[in-house]
């Protein structure tokens, strides 16, 4: 198999990218080692920004563990949940993640819950705790997304734009490659390339920018939990738009058509981030004003001498 991944209009031609290493006689795979570098990246931001605002560290390293451990089994659930094609006769493959088969909603929707139960058992702001977690969260992404480069995985259809990569076509799963990238496909050296999206790339890049604003806006947030709100939009639009480039969409049937799971699940996102901090800023606007003209009333009745405790006048 040639492990070659090329990006032409880049001028970078990397010849051997492997998909492991070997240790003591043991393989192990990149994609494992960029998902630990990923989950203590993002536990240091957390403890970081925790430390920041004078939260208890302790409560969130333990908040963040049994939230990892979680998260990684809900990742393989519901990647195989919506492959169950490929399971279905093999229920042992099932275990095997060394080949990757994590999908990150799954993570992320196992993983918050369980630590918005642990946080409501601790009694934690949950506004405040989302807020903090969110930015170890992204962090995470950003660099787990390179596991799918080692893997040659979660690629996008054909392109020839600036970013284009090439794959070997023996060092991919045939039933990715789609007619439009067989009819592009490049023979170099004797070696057949197919020229994809990166979406891998996209969505790393894509999540920086959003962790940069994040960590702008932090400071000035107008409510507990707007951070978080933030992130959903934020990584809801850009997902959505990078899922509808990728050629194995994880789909469920409904009614006998194919829906894509996870850009729907983005979109909901997206719309629920979006829709959360209108709503809460439009009722905080409300209760401030509400504030302001009781203030104002009251100031008015003790002008007038109508205060409470106020003598009553003399005949």
């Amino acid at each position: 198999m040639n492990m070659s991944i090329n990006f032409p209009h880049l001028g970078i031609y990397l010849g051997h990218v492997g998909k492991n290493i070997q240790f003591l006689g043991i393989d192990i795979a990149y994609y494992g080692i960029v998902i630990a570098i990923a989950m203590v990246a993002g536990v240091s931001l957390i403890l970081a920004e925790a430390k920041r605002t004078e939260q208890d560290e302790d409560f969130y390293l333990n908040m963040l563990i049994l939230s990892i451990l979680i998260g990684i089994v809900g990742a393989r659930v519901y990647y195989v949940a919506f492959s169950w094609e490929n399971y279905k006769d093999n229920l042992w493959e099932i275990l095997n993640t060394r080949g990757g088969g994590l999908a990150i909603y799954g993570g992320i929707l196992f993983g918050a819950a369980t630590a918005c139960i642990y946080s409501r058992r601790k009694k934690v702001l949950q506004g405040q705790m989302v807020d903090t977690a969110c930015l170890g969260l992204i962090l995470g992404q950003i660099i787990g997304r390179w596991g799918n480069f080692f893997n040659r995985e979660a690629f996008g259809g054909y392109t020839d734009n600036l970013l284009a990569m090439q794959l070997p076509v023996d060092a991919v799963r045939r039933n990715e490659i789609t007619a439009q990238m067989w009819e592009h496909v490049q023979t170099v050296e004797g070696v057949m390339y197919i020229q994809v999206h990166p979406t891998f790339l996209y969505e790393s890049l894509w999540n920086l920018l959003v962790l940069a604003f994040l960590l702008w806006y932090r400071r000035r947030k107008k409510f507990q939990g707007e951070v978080f709100f933030l992130y959903l939009a934020g990584y809801g639009i850009g997902r959505f738009w990078i899922e509808g480039l990728r050629t194995d969409q994880l789909k469920a049937a409904v009614g006998g058509i194919q829906f894509p799971v996870s850009r729907l699940l983005s979109l909901l996102l997206a719309v629920a981030g979006g829709t959360a901090i209108l709503v809460i800023r439009h009722r905080e606007k409300c209760k401030k004003r509400s504030e302001q003209y009781s203030e104002s009333d009251d100031s008015t009745d003790m002008e007038h001498g109508g205060g409470a405790g106020s003598a009553a006048p003399k005949d």
